[in-house]
C-alpha cells in the first residue's frame, strides 16, 4: 500500500437516522453525480448499477427536507442530473467532516499504521 493515495484515513458512516447513514459510498455517488451530471455515470464510475445508483439518489431526495439530487429525462435533447444547494452543502458538511476527523486522528492512525504486518514481502 505504499504506493497507494489515500484520499483520508478515516471514512465516516454518519447515522443520521435509526434508518439512515451517510456515508463514503454516497458521499462519493454526490461527488460523481456533481463531477459528471449524470447519476448512471457517477454509478459507473464506482462499480455501481444504474438501478443501485438511482435508488441511493431516491432515498436522499426522499430522506432530507430538500432534495439533494435534481434530474431531467433523457431523449432527444439528454437528460442529466445535478446537486441542488442542499446537495451540494450535504456534502461539503460531509467532506468537512471527515477532513477534521482525519486530522485530530493523524498520531493515531499512524500508529496504528506502524503496528501493521509488513505485506510487501521485503525484508
Amino acid at each position: 500500500m505504499k504506493g497507494d493515495t489515500i484520499r483520508s484515513s478515516i471514512r465516516l458512516r454518519l447515522v443520521l437516522q435509526p434508518d439512515l447513514a451517510f456515508g463514503p459510498g454516497k458521499a462519493d455517488l454526490l461527488e460523481g453525480i456533481a463531477v459528471t451530471g449524470s447519476i448512471a455515470a457517477a454509478g459507473r464510475r464506482m462499480g455501481m448499477s444504474y438501478k443501485r445508483a438511482w435508488s441511493l439518489v431516491e432515498t436522499l431526495n426522499s430522506n432530507f427536507r430538500e432534495p439533494l439530487v435534481s434530474s431531467s429525462r433523457g431523449g432527444a435533447r439528454g437528460g442529466g442530473a445535478t446537486l441542488t444547494d442542499s446537495g451540494k452543502r450535504v456534502l461539503d458538511l460531509y467532506r468537512a467532516i471527515e477532513r477534521r476527523t482525519d486530522a485530530s486522528s493523524r498520531l493515531e492512525i499512524e500508529e496504528m499504521r506502524m503496528m501493521l504486518s509488513d505485506m510487501s514481502g521485503e525484508t
